[in-house]
């Protein structure tokens, strides 16, 4: 999207041919998503607690692990928001595989959202079988 913003710039000042190089889209890119992943990650720590989504524990395990009872999850969100926006934002959303990337990275999450849900709402602390898990990414 910047990018096309900055192709038209272009015209009136020539600097803005600098957003042409990948490397240059790519470092502000990864900067992008790890600015936004620190400034929306304590908010949506809160609300996830707040919420009280939360993983539980299985009591067959160890007792260590106890303590990490009611741990906000679905972490995946942040990563995918983050690593999306940042996409939609420097990315050439002429080339196709941009979207091909940013579809399977979505697909994964969805997988990674399945197995959180199955741990928050059914209360299932084995989430997702590892079989199913394994299947879905490899389709």
């Amino acid at each position: 999207m910047l990018l096309l913003l900055a192709e038209f710039l272009q015209q009136f000042y020539k600097g803005f041919a600098v957003f042409q190089y990948l490397s240059l889209r790519g470092i502000l890119g990864v900067l992008t998503a790890l600015t936004l992943s620190l400034c929306l990650g304590p908010w949506m720590i809160r609300t996830l607690q707040m919420r009280q989504i939360g993983q539980s524990v299985r009591n067959d395990g160890p007792q260590s692990h106890l303590s990490k009872s009611g741990t906000p999850t679905m972490g995946g969100a942040l990563i995918l928001s983050s690593i999306g926006i940042s996409t939609l934002l420097w990315a050439d959303l002429s080339n196709r595989y941009v979207w091909v990337v940013l579809l399977v990275t979505l697909l994964f999450g969805a997988i990674g959202w399945v197995d959180d849900y199955r741990k928050v709402i059914e209360k299932n602390s084995r989430g997702l079988p590892s079989r199913w898990k394994y299947f879905w990414q490899s389709v």
